[in-house]
């Protein structure tokens, strides 16, 4: 089956930048290993773009190689939706790993991250939306497309992409995040109706 990966830029794009067929590595890739050679591509490449287009290829080897990664996300929450279930932080590591789920019918606040992101399906559909900040006010936004996303698909996010996650279906969906370090003075939530922009 054929997978694919996505990127979202800045201004709301989303381009797909390949697509692989789920292989096996020849060699067990640990999260160890993962974690050092995610430092050097941060290291070694400032450009958030092509940081994520460098790091979803490793992120894809470590799912296929570390099975038992897929099997530890939390249930969602039933009051709010969602569950979070953080799977490496480390003080002064610029790198958040986690397993995040989502119930059907729920849905995530309109948001960018402030700082570049990688989501890989490990379970479920969803759908994003994207939005554009403006170029001279980022608390302005405009709409600009929509993306269904399936099981081993992978999409990353530059820093200031906003977008929203709406699973689809009867089914949670189950997803592997890995973020960088957040700014926190440029993070943003945005009033799905009013689109009015508020510190997330």
């Amino acid at each position: 089956m054929t997978h694919y990966n996505w990127l979202v830029t800045d201004d709301g794009q989303c381009e797909s930048f390949g697509t692989v067929d789920n292989e096996p590595p020849a060699q067990t890739y640990r999260l160890y290993r993962f974690l050092t050679e995610l430092e050097d591509i941060l290291e070694r490449e400032p450009d958030d773009a092509k940081r994520v287009q460098a790091i979803i290829p490793l992120v894809r080897k470590l799912l296929i190689s570390a099975y038992w990664l897929q099997m530890e996300y939390k249930p969602p929450s039933k009051k709010t939706g969602w569950s979070v279930n953080f799977l490496y932080r480390e003080h002064e590591y610029p790198i958040t790993v986690q397993m995040v789920a989502w119930a059907p019918g729920s849905q995530s606040k309109i948001h960018n991250h402030a700082t570049w992101g990688i989501v890989a399906m490990i379970g479920g559909e969803e759908s994003n939306t994207f939005w554009r900040q403006a170029a001279d006010d980022p608390k302005e936004i405009t709409v600009v497309g929509e993306k269904m996303l399936y099981p081993g698909d992978i999409i990353g996010f530059t820093s200031n992409a906003v977008h929203r996650v709406s699973p689809v279906g009867d089914e949670p969906t189950i997803s592997f995040n890995l973020y960088g370090v957040t700014d926190r003075s440029s993070r943003y939530k945005y009033d799905p109706d009013t689109l009015v922009a508020d510190k997330f």
